[in-house]
């Protein structure tokens, strides 16, 4: 007999799995800055002037560490819904909530800084909007599931 999951589950893993590829997309940002090394884009974009310029900053820390702590917070925690599915609805509701209103706030960041590039910079990081869509996809799903 095939193995059934719940859309549920369906939702927790998908939004698991789209965690772990937002932390790398932002791992890989991270890991460019750090070295100094060449972030390719996709032709037309100009990700070494999006991610060195004054707006690759917030509270004087780098976007990126944002978004890979960000990222590590809700595939551990979705992660842990899919390991522990027993976990009481209360308690589950409350954390349900929090990382709506945390993937809202990640969400209407990654808006923020898209609308930075394309009318202050007037440069596009193709892994900056890959980040974006990842966090849109998950917010939508946050909001679904």
């Amino acid at each position: 007999m095939p193995m059934q999951f719940s859309n549920e589950i369906l939702v927790q893993i998908a939004i698991f799995v789209l965690g772990v590829c937002g932390f790398w997309v932002a791992k890989h940002i991270r890991d460019h800055k750090t070295k100094n090394t060449p972030l390719v884009c996709m032709v037309g974009f100009d990700c070494h002037t999006v991610v060195h310029s004054d707006y690759s900053r917030f509270f004087g820390m780098p976007v990126e560490i944002f978004g890979m702590i960000y990222y590590a917070l809700i595939s551990l925690s979705y992660l842990l819904f899919i390991l522990v599915p027993n976990i009481p609805n209360n308690m589950q509701i409350d954390l349900g909530g929090i990382l709506a209103l945390i993937s809202l706030t990640a969400f209407l960041f990654s808006v923020y800084l898209i609308l930075v590039q394309i009318f202050i910079l007037k440069k596009g990081c193709s892994w900056c909007i890959v980040s974006a869509l990842i966090s849109a996809l998950i917010f939508v799903l946050t909001m679904i599931k």
